[in-house]
């Protein structure tokens, strides 16, 4: 059941919407992760909405909330690159192979970069993705340089002429500086090769406003043009996907359903936003 469907089957027909009812739709927000901001916003605007048309201005309202960025897949007439960041544990190294295994089925010729250096599951799991959806995987030594890995990659997509290069990046978040620091020296590196194209933050729906905190961060490290969503299929109820683009203007591109390469797609806005109503 969405965010808005109890509020909308009680409000049909009725112009009476107690203090208590108003009470309970807040609580209801909040727990969907949209946030104290956005949930105040919403109901400043729901308290409006009339009920003979509750269903078409709730749509209205939440559309107005999403980014109005682009969502497409970047492309460049040279090497795509794609720097992949976020923290471990969000289905990062995941997402890096299934965006790898969607844009090979495209037609694109792919390199993955497995910068997650300092995580050796992640260059392994990595590895494994790239033989199974026969995509080259650029590695390096263990807790070697994620900057040099990423570099000798890209010299590897220019070489083969690639479409798309995509770079995973280590998931440890100390602080701030830290991360910058560590962005900054891979973004740079490649920079020597190709431009970097795109930095798409991985964020998990089911760590709710923690999620938001996350891409609050990284947005300050680095110049973050899209938001991968993955574990839609657990136990979120969505609300951190509208609070993220309310909140930071970051369009979500793609999400993520489950286990297998199948379970990635872009992400579809009017699916979203029914899958909160309905």
């Amino acid at each position: 059941m969405g965010i808005f469907s109890k509020f909308i089957a009680k409000i049909k027909g009725t112009n009476d919407f107690a203090h208590a009812d108003w009470k309970e739709f807040e609580e209801e927000l909040l727990l969907s992760d949209l946030g104290p901001t956005l949930t105040k916003d919403f109901l400043e605007a729901a308290r409006k909405v009339k009920s003979e048309n509750a269903l078409e201005a709730l749509t209205q309202i939440l559309f107005a909330n999403l980014s109005t960025k682009n969502r497409a897949a970047e492309s460049s007439q040279d090497t795509t690159v794609i720097m992949v960041v976020g923290v471990n544990g969000t289905g990062k190294t995941t997402s890096v192979a299934k965006l790898g295994a969607l844009l090979k089925k495209s037609g694109n010729s792919v390199v993955l970069a497995a910068g997650d250096t300092f995580r050796a599951a992640a260059v392994e799991q990595l590895q494994t993705w790239g033989e199974k959806i026969g995509v080259q995987v650029i590695s390096g030594k263990a807790n070697g340089d994620p900057a040099s890995v990423a570099f000798d990659a890209a010299k590897k997509a220019q070489e083969v002429n690639a479409d798309y290069l995509i770079i995973d990046t280590a998931g440890r978040l100390h602080n701030k500086n830290d991360l910058m620091a560590e962005l900054e020296k891979v973004k740079r590196v490649v920079e020597k090769v190709f431009p970097i194209n795109e930095v798409l933050l991985v964020i998990d729906a089911t760590t709710g406003q923690n999620g938001l905190q996350q891409a609050k961060i990284f947005t300050e490290a680095v110049q973050v043009t899209g938001v991968i969503l993955t574990k839609t299929d657990g136990s979120a109820k969505g609300g951190v996907a509208l609070a993220i683009e309310k909140e930071l203007d970051i369009p979500i591109k793609w999400v993520g359903s489950g286990e297998t390469e199948a379970d990635f797609a872009p992400f579809d806005a009017e699916s979203y936003i029914q899958g909160l109503l309905s």
